[in-house]
């Protein structure tokens, strides 16, 4: 099985046998142009341009992914009732303004009062503030008359946004007092308390709630010795056990002023795009961020193009289909991203950086 850690023992005498009769230099390399790459294993290779870059090492951060808190709403008991239905379960993506349960209450019908009356004082303010209104222009009211009119209304326009509010997730059914609770927003049910026949009451712990996963929040833990490279705006890689081979990207969003109690780090916020659904609240996450240690510049060669053979470093440099080339690079340095070498490829030469296990094994079969 052949992997970019795997050895072939045949391939360093292969090289050093090719190196004595050519008299080629330190690094080894092996050329073949007799072996064209098949068009359809084409279609999956990538590639990558080698360039100079500052030397960069990583710095390592754990962290946990967690719902993003503003796309997320918990819904509390307004009032006390008896659950008569839910129309959902654990889980579940609801849309803004999906049934999901219904409550009988007779603590809701105060709330439509209270809306009723409020609608009436309003009708009587504004009927108020035209009068005032036309009087201060006949000069029969004075300014501070048509102010404190023009104030009432406002309180009273501010007391009846608040009850509508109040019955903005309610939705009358019947004469009976069964009221429909509704989805605010597109989401997952995340955490559900609420089931057929229980009380509902002005309990500190949501019925539900609903979040919105396309968007989360990853919460790295920073220490001490790493604060001064924590910044917002860090472009940083993360990665989860759950997918290993896949690395995702993103900034810092935020980072906390202040410790953690318990566990004695900066939180750093990074807000993530989540439309693949593959960061679920509650995993742990691996976060790599790059830090510029002033060594200098250096060939960087992207990770994934390098193989590792019989305790060698190994590189395919592309021209063409038909023009492939095996180079032995020294590493010097080496991030979560790059490997920092010295000599073995060319500032702007293109290395393999998908499959080059495959065109490897064939080039080594040429010979």
């Amino acid at each position: 099985m052949i992997s970019k850690y795997y050895t072939f023992s045949t391939l360093v005498l292969m090289l050093i046998s090719f190196s004595s009769c050519n008299s080629k230099s330190e690094n080894e390399t092996i050329i073949n142009a007799n072996y064209c790459i098949p068009e359809e294993f084409n279609k999956n290779l990538t590639f990558e341009n080698v360039t100079e870059r500052p030397i960069q090492q990583s710095i390592i951060l754990t962290g946990t992914i967690e719902y993003n808190k503003d796309k997320t709403v918990p819904f509390f008991s307004l009032v006390e009732g008896t659950v008569v239905s839910t129309h959902f379960n654990l889980g579940d993506f609801v849309k803004k303004g999906q049934l999901l349960a219904e409550i009988k209450s007779t603590e809701l019908n105060e709330f439509k009062t209270e809306l009723k009356i409020t609608e009436s004082e309003l009708k009587v303010a504004k009927r108020a503030l035209e009068s005032v209104n036309s009087m201060y222009k006949d000069g029969l009211a004075s300014q501070k008359e048509l102010v404190e009119t023009q104030e009432e209304v406002q309180v009273i326009e501010t007391k009846l946004r608040a009850a509508k509010s109040n019955l903005s997730m309610f939705n009358g059914q019947n004469k009976e007092g069964i009221y429909q609770i509704l989805a605010p927003q597109d989401g997952y049910i995340v955490t559900k308390n609420i089931v057929p026949g229980m009380t509902t009451s002005g309990s500190e712990e949501p019925l539900f709630i609903i979040a919105d996963l396309s968007n989360v929040w990853i919460m790295a833990n920073v220490y001490a010795t790493n604060m001064r490279y924590v910044e917002k705006n860090t472009p940083v890689s993360i990665t989860t056990l759950a997918y290993p081979d896949d690395t995702f990207k993103g900034k810092i969003s935020s980072v906390s002023q202040v410790f953690d109690a318990e566990e004695r780090v900066l939180k750093a916020t990074i807000e993530m795009n989540n439309e693949s659904m593959k960061l679920r609240p509650g995993m742990s996450a691996e976060i790599s961020l790059l830090v510029d240690n002033n060594k200098g510049q250096a060939i960087a060669v992207p990770n994934n193009a390098i193989i590792f053979d019989n305790n060698q470093n190994y590189v395919i440099v592309y021209t063409d289909n038909c023009h492939q080339e095996i180079r032995q690079i020294n590493p010097i340095a080496k991030n979560s991203e790059y490997t920092y070498i010295l000599g073995g490829v060319a500032n702007g030469e293109k290395v393999i950086t998908s499959n080059e296990l495959l065109i490897y094994q064939q080039l080594n079969n040429q010979q």
